[in-house]
């Protein structure tokens, strides 16, 4: 074969090789197309699927919702009295606790507070899971709070002795509120602000 033969045969082959390549490049393109527009038709189909199997299920829950108000509806006496109440007291319950919960959340936000974190949750726990796992640890533990409470007056006396004008102060306010929540407890427990109601008792 000469060099020329040689030559041409190289580029036929070359050229055939690169009009294959741009074939498989336009036929990958449209593959990718076509599936594609698969997934789309797949996606849309699934959407509407899901969106009918929604309305259905709504549908099926306010039939069964308002069935059974009808059932509700339907008994008589003191039962449908207590239970029309309820549903009378139901949109009132929830509006109050949405209302309580966005309250607490402000409080909270306000004060800084938090929920506590696992580590301090797990820290509270941990003599209760140990008392739980070796239970004779709290006879063990009973008897040295017997022990420690025979010592206890002369500790409680020493830290009465020391205390501040502010701890006396704080004593003295609690004192006071503890005071009148008992008498005002008295109060409502009497009906009336001195004395007790008295019984008419006949003669004997």
């Amino acid at each position: 074969m000469s060099l020329a033969a040689s030559r041409q045969v190289l580029r036929h082959s070359t050229f055939a090789v690169r009009r294959t390549g741009i074939r498989n490049a336009s036929s990958t393109s449209e593959a990718a197309g076509a599936v594609k527009e698969k997934a789309s038709e797949g996606a849309s189909k699934a959407s509407e699927g899901l969106t009918r199997v929604t309305s259905s299920a709504s549908a099926a829950a306010s039939k069964v919702g308002s069935a059974a108000t009808n059932a509700a509806n339907r008994v008589g006496g003191r039962t449908g009295r207590l239970i029309s109440s309820v549903q009378a007291l139901i949109p009132r319950v929830i509006y109050y606790s949405r209302v309580g919960l966005e309250l607490g959340k402000l409080v909270a936000h306000q004060r800084g507070m938090a929920p506590p974190n696992m580590a301090t949750i797990s820290q509270y726990l941990q003599p209760v899971t140990n008392a739980l796992k070796n239970p004779t640890s709290l006879l063990n533990a009973g008897a040295r709070t017997a022990e420690t409470a025979s010592a206890q007056p002369v500790n409680i006396l020493n830290r009465v002795r020391g205390f501040s004008q502010q701890q006396w102060i704080s004593a003295g306010i609690v004192a006071a509120e503890v005071v009148g929540f008992f008498s005002v407890g008295e109060m409502l427990g009497r009906f009336k602000l001195v004395g007790y109601r008295a019984k008419d008792h006949g003669e004997h």
